[in-house]
């Protein structure tokens, strides 16, 4: 089958966490004998900042973008079996989703693939007029990176015919342990971007832990925090590229997860790096969320926080031996319940079945 995707970048993880989600479920469903074109806007500077060059596994088109580039890419959404708009592309999000579903093959699947569903569900409940919530009976299906039964609930409460969460998994080919850099030692290191929803999350979880621990150190890697006051003991680092991901990983005593408000306040979708650090045995410390032991055992697997004590609570006692078993244990449960090789085998299925039933009515 051929899949036409458009999303934000597979090539660039600049300002763009759903890169990774996008390579390890791409190229997974390309090994099962998919044909793959990847549709992505000249935008962001992302092209500039590119950690991944064309794959061989996926067709990867980076058009203008402009009005004459979006007419240029959805042009080819016809000859594909199945047509994925993904949420967030950031530039003609509304007219890409529209131009999928008037572009489309008659015979193609028309999904929408939303990364951020609780983003999502916010904004269409504002607005009877949603782009998305006007298109939904004309999908043929939701699939989300995760949320679980709030979001799949609250999806098809809205009018989708069938909402289906794809969570994170981990990519072994590109996140596992490698030998510790010293450019990443520290106690505690958190990454990611700073963000509106996020902030005052690494405020609780992170900042008032160092604040806490004067004795300790503390690494935060993402875009946006040159401008944020923090203690002493935190370290800045800017951008980290996902070619150094395992390293800042593998090199802490501990690596704090912290969800967005949006998705502590619905449903749960671990985030990608709780699978990229688990991925490189790393210990991880994490905010407390409904759904965690679906994917990692608390005290054994991951240590979980209710607030910023008790994050700092974990580092002062935490020793090397320590660290090093829960993230053994966590890197057993990753590669053998949640790589994208479980995952690309759940969509895989799940696409099948869909044609196999649109063959059937056609049939009838």
């Amino acid at each position: 089958m051929k899949i036409a995707f458009y999303g934000s970048s597979l090539l660039s993880s600049w300002w763009n966490g759903a890169a990774t989600y996008y390579r390890g479920l791409l190229r997974d469903l390309a090994s099962r004998g998919y044909d793959i074109s990847f549709y992505e806007p000249d935008a962001y500077q992302r092209q500039q900042h590119r950690d991944m060059e064309p794959p061989p596994w996926a067709r990867s088109v980076v058009y203008p973008a402009t009005a004459e580039g979006l007419r240029s890419v959805l042009a080819e959404a016809r000859a594909a079996d199945v047509v994925v708009k993904a949420s967030g592309v950031g530039v003609f999000d509304d007219e890409l989703l529209a131009g999928i579903l008037d572009h489309a093959s008659p015979h193609a699947l028309k999904i929408f693939w939303d990364v951020d569903a609780a983003a999502t569900l916010d904004e269409m409940r504002g607005d009877a007029d949603h782009p998305v919530r006007r298109a939904l009976d004309k999908l043929d299906l939701v699939l989300t990176y995760g949320g679980g039964p709030p979001v799949v609930e609250a999806y098809e409460g809205f009018g989708a015919s069938r909402c289906v969460p794809v969570y994170n998994a981990l990519d072994p080919v590109t996140h596992h342990p490698v030998e510790p850099d010293p450019r990443f030692a520290a106690d505690l290191s958190f990454l990611g971007n700073r963000l509106p929803d996020r902030e005052a999350r690494v405020e609780e979880f992170f900042l008032t832990p160092a604040a806490e621990l004067a004795d300790r150190s503390f690494l935060i890697g993402g875009n946006g925090w040159e401008s944020k006051g923090m203690p002493a003991n935190v370290r800045h680092l800017g951008h980290v590229f996902t070619t150094e991901h395992n390293a800042f990983n593998c090199t802490p005593l501990a690596v704090l997860n912290v969800a967005r408000d949006s998705m502590a306040d619905i449903g749960f979708s671990p985030a990608t790096r709780v699978f990229e650090a688990t991925g490189a045995a790393a210990c991880l410390v994490t905010d407390a969320w409904d759904g965690i032991e679906q994917f990692l055992k608390p005290g054994e697997e991951v240590l979980v926080a209710r607030d910023g004590k008790d994050v700092a609570d974990h580092v002062r006692s935490l020793t090397p031996e320590g660290a090093r078993k829960i993230g053994d244990a966590a890197l057993r449960r990753v590669l053998g319940e949640h790589t994208y090789r479980h995952r690309g085998a759940q969509v895989d299925v799940l696409l099948r079945k869909e044609m196999a039933s649109r063959v059937e009515e056609v049939a009838a």
